[in-house]
């Protein structure tokens, strides 16, 4: 009950920074970008604490002693939005880039919600006895290296998104004040660049890690299965926009255009693929 009520808390301070982020997209007040980044910080330290009563429930069991429970969909959902916002606040104390917020806190917000949603249901039974195939270390790498991985595409996609906002105004006869506010095109895809870069070593590993799972749970390495293929089409997607981006010499709405559909792969991927898959799906 105790894991609830803190995460319930932290959707809603998530929900209240990203609020607070719009207000400073709209206005030139910077308390409002102060108070997003408390909000933002209050939010996750509530979704650590909510984290860390849910591994104690869970170690409990003996059988899953030392797991990291997100093999759920609330899990996953509270893990990745968990990632999203502790990656733009790392971002964000860097760099100071807080209009940056609009364009990317309403993921962390988004998975929080869906995750509050779901815990209203069946996340309170989520913790119960795990099947053979689970009861694996393999749980503490595989899943966490993909849902960090996602939630690092997801602080690229709200980058990338900036950025095209910010090539339409200066394409513009009339730019607005958003022009003026936002950071330079090149900042933004030197950003937007850095954060696909780490992502995605990230992202191949946790594909790696689910090969060798499967070869000691099921006796293959790759079967072609719906999510190991969209996993795959993902990882292929971002090769190419890094190889484009650092070898062909693409930049700026090009290369957006390219990880944004990357990033529509890994959604469907981590949510879409759920419903053709009945040996990824989520309990």
């Amino acid at each position: 009950m105790m894991e609830l009520l803190l995460f319930q808390a932290s959707a809603l301070l998530y929900l209240a920074a990203t609020a607070a982020a719009f207000v400073y997209l709209d206005s030139r007040e910077p308390r409002w970008s102060r108070w997003m980044l408390r909000l933002l910080g209050a939010g996750a330290a509530l979704h650590l604490a909510s984290f860390a009563c849910r591994l104690a429930a869970f170690w409990a069991a003996p059988d899953h002693r030392f797991l990291i429970p997100i093999h759920s969909l609330f899990g996953a959902l509270s893990f990745m939005s968990l990632a999203v916002a502790l990656t733009f606040f790392a971002v964000e104390v860097r760099h100071r880039l807080g209009i940056l917020g609009a364009f990317v806190l309403p993921w962390a917000c988004a998975g929080s919600v869906a995750a509050f949603w779901r815990s209203w249901g069946a996340a309170s039974t989520e913790l119960g006895a795990l099947g053979p195939s689970l009861q694996s270390g393999w749980m503490n790498l595989h899943p966490v290296l993909l849902m960090s991985a996602y939630a690092l595409l997801a602080n690229a996609f709200g980058v990338g998104l900036a950025l095209l906002v910010q090539e339409n105004q200066i394409k513009s006869r009339r730019p607005s004040e958003l022009c003026y506010r936002l950071p330079a095109i090149d900042d933004l895809d030197r950003l937007h660049y850095a954060l696909v870069f780490f992502a995605f070593p990230v992202l191949a590993a946790g594909i790696l890690s689910g090969g060798l799972w499967a070869h000691g749970a099921w006796g293959r390495f790759w079967g072609w299965d719906a999510k190991e293929t969209w996993a795959l089409i993902t990882a292929v997607v971002y090769a190419s926009y890094l190889h484009l981006r650092g070898f062909a010499g693409w930049r700026g709405r090009k290369t957006v255009y390219m990880a944004m559909a990357g990033f529509a792969c890994a959604l469907f991927t981590f949510i879409g693929v759920n419903f053709m898959s009945r040996l990824h799906d989520y309990l």
